[in-house]
């Protein structure tokens, strides 16, 4: 259908849609996430992807969701990141990742331990996203893999918060391509320009692999500024803002809005030619479904139609 299939096959049917979740801490979080994925299972995502603690503090819970999943048929994609990690820790995690059944590994820079303000990058075997990219290339290549992982790198449509230099940003962003990132998954965002732009710009840039948009409902105004303060640099438009200030705190009106207004992002995402939508769940499933609900996705035989009136209206 369209560019860059892997082995995995991540990309052989667009677009895509996936979920993310986190690793519970507790049993009852566990059992609470399975039901998650049971809830999301009937509409097969093309993967899942389970995220990991700064500085690495949840990486054994992040495997032992990637194994519970796994067992479920479902791909996994389980995030890696820089932060706090020697070489042979990498290599030790990687190869957990592969036995667990994990065919694709999202690579990230991390961000730093919380409690830890003052964090000393240089201590880190690597540095920047790029560097860890290639080095997962040359470990496939000395594990002598039947198979090509495929590497799942960040963007972020409205600039990443520590950078001021949009232009060296996407330099950046170019270098994960070239060591070897076979696609993108962008930061959440609530201004669909803002991605498009993005995507403009990467395509200027020569970087030709699928961008998959990441969405996540705002329910609450709680809400809301718990993810202005995790996601730097994120814009919250004026519309949105008002609707849930019109909402007057009600947290059911409220949280109507909030599916709403991320259901009209992801149908005009999907009439732009998106190549993928994940979504950011907090390991709850009704925000999610219903968002489907309104996109007219009842089931995965409603997400094939979707695909294949995409494909008759691109040819």
């Amino acid at each position: 259908m369209q560019r860059h299939a892997t082995d995995c096959g991540l990309f052989e049917e667009t677009p895509t849609f996936s979920f993310e979740f986190f690793p519970p801490k507790t049993e009852e979080g566990a059992a609470g996430l399975l039901e998650t994925v049971e809830r999301l299972k009937p509409f097969r995502p093309t993967f899942v992807s389970v995220t990991y603690g700064a500085g690495g503090s949840s990486r054994e819970l992040t495997r032992g969701v990637v194994q519970r999943i796994q067992a479920r048929g479902m791909a996994t994609v389980p995030h890696l990141t820089c932060v706090g990690h020697t070489e042979a820790e990498i290599d030790a995690i990687l190869e957990g990742y592969v036995q667990s059944g994990a065919r694709a590994v999202m690579a990230l820079r991390g961000d730093p331990p919380q409690n830890d303000p003052a964090y000393d990058r240089s201590r880190d075997a690597f540095q920047h996203a790029a560097q860890l990219v290639a080095f997962i290339r040359k470990w496939e290549e000395r594990r002598k893999l039947p198979f090509r992982l495929t590497i799942g790198v960040a963007g972020f449509p409205e600039g990443h918060p520590e950078s001021t230099n949009r232009l060296r940003e996407m330099d950046f962003l170019k270098a994960k391509m070239d060591e070897g990132a076979d696609y993108i998954c962008t930061q959440l965002f609530f201004d669909n320009h803002a991605f498009l732009d993005f995507r403009a710009r990467c395509r200027l840039m020569g970087i030709d692999v699928p961008i998959i948009a990441g969405i996540m409902p705002i329910t609450s105004i709680s809400g809301m500024r718990r993810m202005a303060t995790l996601s730097s640099g994120t814009n919250f438009p004026a519309r949105l803002l008002k609707a849930m200030m019109r909402a007057g705190g009600d947290k059911e009106s409220m949280e109507r809005i909030g599916i709403n207004y991320a259901s009209q992002q992801c149908s005009e995402l999907l009439d732009d030619e998106v190549d993928g939508i994940h979504f950011y769940t907090l390991n709850r499933s009704r925000a999610t479904l219903e968002i489907y609900r309104n996109l007219g996705i009842n089931s995965h035989s409603d997400v094939d139609r979707l695909r294949m009136l995409n494909d008759i209206y691109k040819s």
